[in-house]
């Protein structure tokens, strides 16, 4: 079973190799490594000309950001399973092989994510209830916050694929607009094992980039409200949520100018 891992990377020389060489430790070895430099005008490919893996493709484009990034990825991956790893992220050694078994063992499960470890500036985070990662159904949950950990997820290629991938109209929250899109029909699977770890508070994040996420987010609700797909009673579900996001966007909006 080939995997096909993508790594988006911008301008992160002194991140990317740490997340590559997380992905050619791995255990589990039938895996394609791709790495989509999305107009880095660092020394990325400086760096990156070092590595002579037979497993491994780069691929150079126009900064256009990470949705196209990983999109070009898949297009140009040969895997029926494709994982996303993020280039400030690291995954665990294990992290292929204990997904890939899980997907043997679950056959109608066509995506999953593992549990993670979160440090911020090197001291680890203890996640709040409200961001555990969880397993099943979770759309209406997902509305909220993003529940499905990127750098995570093994998915099925033919589903990425029909679901339509990330939308390339979103600077940010790409990602949770996809898995909403995934959601709708599809339970998330889980391997509860901390099998990749998250790096924050450094300043080159797309959260701190984007400090209004809660905009984006609205914006892929309300393309997401219109699909035919739909439950009556999800639909309902993604009104309320554009209502109570309106409301929080407005009054941000109010204590600015006031």
């Amino acid at each position: 079973m080939l995997v096909s891992v993508i790594i988006p990377t911008y301008n992160r020389s002194g991140k990317v190799h740490r997340a590559l060489d997380s992905v050619l430790r791995q255990s589990f070895k039938d895996f394609e490594v791709i790495v989509v430099d999305d107009g880095s005008t660092d020394d990325t490919s400086f760096w990156m000309s070092f590595y002579k893996d037979t497993n491994l493709k780069t691929i150079h484009q126009e900064n256009k950001g990470v949705a196209a990034a990983r999109n070009l990825g898949v297009e140009h991956s040969q895997g029926e399973w494709l994982c996303f790893l993020d280039s400030d992220d690291v995954w665990h050694r294990h992290k292929l092989s204990q997904q890939v078994h899980y997907h043997a063992a679950h056959r109608d499960i066509l995506f999953s994510q593992t549990d993670d470890v979160w440090l911020r500036n090197s001291v680890r985070v203890n996640k709040m209830k409200k961001h555990m990662t969880r397993e099943g159904d979770i759309f209406k949950e997902s509305l909220r916050l993003c529940l499905v950990c990127c750098s995570s997820v093994m998915i099925q290629k033919e589903l990425f694929l029909k679901t339509g991938g990330f939308d390339e109209r979103l600077p940010t929250c790409e990602d949770y607009d996809l898995w909403l899109r995934l959601l709708i029909h599809h339970p998330v699977g889980f391997v509860s094992k901390k099998l990749v770890t998250k790096f924050g508070g450094h300043e080159d994040q797309l959260s701190k980039k984007y400090e209004m996420m809660d905009q984006y987010r609205l914006q892929s609700m309300r393309q997401l409200i219109k699909h035919p797909d739909l439950s009556d009673e999800q639909r309902n579900q993604v009104q309320s949520e554009i209502d109570f996001k309106s409301e929080i966007i407005k009054t941000g909006q109010q204590k600015r100018k006031g």
